[in-house]
């Protein structure tokens, strides 16, 4: 396997040069588990740890790598390796930290495609569907969404959820699957290309591990055998893979999330909302929020059907979210510098004590 066929392009290569980083040996993070990671570079493969430079430097969690990274890396024997610096990620997939304030939590990097992944009989939710499209968008992600376990319900029922979403999101690819039939299969293999990396995202025991296995044509997740009271089995994957799949594409899982807090600071809500923001050009006033101005096109759109009251209620839920990440950012990057001035101050008075 080449570096090309890993991803690594042009830019890269420039970027390199720039940095003077020809000393050091190229890899990518396919695999993390606290504080080492697993370089996978066109030789072979290395456990990892960081330079205590890298480490003490990092500012926050941008600042540390990811799966899905391009890293300069250099080897002290066979299978061990220390990672000097992380190269620039073309795609960052985010979330909210889960249980901490203005932080964020990276799914992987450098991803060309989301796979949005859920399972139709009872993880099916359309709201959690806009969630993951959002982060996608927020990203630059290309989304496609796959319905899995298609042979637990009826046609009918199947049919009634590909409208329910085609009515609400539009423009998305959707692709059927089942993971006991292997109908649907075919179909993601066509989107799967060499040297692109695609990213599967989904709620535990959507079989997320299953369709990696479908589509490798090996065992490489563990997933537990589908309960009888649920009809779904227990997706067991505990931290987050890069597989590189036969045809040269690469393929990350991820353990299931149970929350997609929104952490976009950029136009992800606008673009997975655009029919809805579409209307905003009409408001009366241009700072309008869209939530009880007289006057707002939005609102009034809601008020005469033609915008779904439900997505409307998802959007303005989500909206508020951001708006407290973003709040929360801002207060702790005050905190921060604040700190900063009084070490300077009880700095400054150790300099003036020393010289009195």
């Amino acid at each position: 396997m080449t570096l090309k066929e890993l991803g690594y392009n042009e830019s890269l290569e420039k970027f390199k040069i720039e940095r003077n980083w020809g000393l050091f040996e190229i890899g990518r993070i396919i695999a993390q588990h606290k504080d080492r990671y697993t370089i996978k570079s066109p030789v072979n493969e290395f456990d990892a740890e960081l330079i205590g430079n890298l480490r003490f430097t990092a500012v926050n969690r941008y600042d540390l790598p990811a799966v899905g990274d391009w890293v300069a890396f250099s080897a002290y024997d066979e299978s061990k390796a220390l990672i000097h610096a992380i190269y620039p990620r073309t795609s960052i997939l985010e979330r909210k930290a889960v249980g901490k304030s203005g932080q964020v939590q990276i799914i992987a990097t450098n991803i060309d495609y989301g796979l949005i992944v859920q399972s139709v009989n009872r993880d099916f939710n359309l709201n959690r569907l806009e969630r993951y499209l959002t982060i996608c968008n927020a990203a630059g992600v290309t989304p496609v969404i796959i319905l899995s376990k298609t042979d637990l319900i009826a046609n009918e029922e199947l049919t009634a959820i590909v409208i329910l979403i085609t009515d609400r999101i539009k423009d998305i690819p959707i692709i059927k699957t089942s993971n006991q039939t292997n109908n649907g299969y075919e179909p993601v293999k066509s989107i799967i290309k060499p040297g692109k990396t695609y990213c599967l995202l989904g709620s535990s025991g959507v079989g997320k591990s299953t369709l990696i296995n479908a589509l490798s044509g090996q065992v490489h997740m563990k997933t537990a055998e589908i309960s009888t009271s649920v009809n779904k089995g227990r997706h067991i994957t505990s931290h987050r893979e890069l597989i590189i799949l036969e045809n040269g594409s690469m393929l990350i899982d991820n353990p299931g999330m149970r929350e997609i807090g929104i952490a976009d600071t950029s136009s992800g809500l606008e673009i997975t909302f655009d029919s809805i923001m579409g209307y905003a050009e009409n408001c009366k006033f241009k700072n309008c929020t869209h939530v009880n101005e007289i006057g707002c096109a939005i609102l009034d759109a809601v008020q005469n059907g033609e915008i779904d009251t439900e997505a409307y209620a998802n959007f303005r839920k989500m909206e508020k979210e951001k708006i407290h990440f973003e709040s929360s950012i801002k207060e702790k990057r005050k905190k921060e510098k604040s700190f900063s001035k009084l070490i300077r101050k009880v700095q400054n008075q150790k300099d003036r004590n020393k010289y009195k």
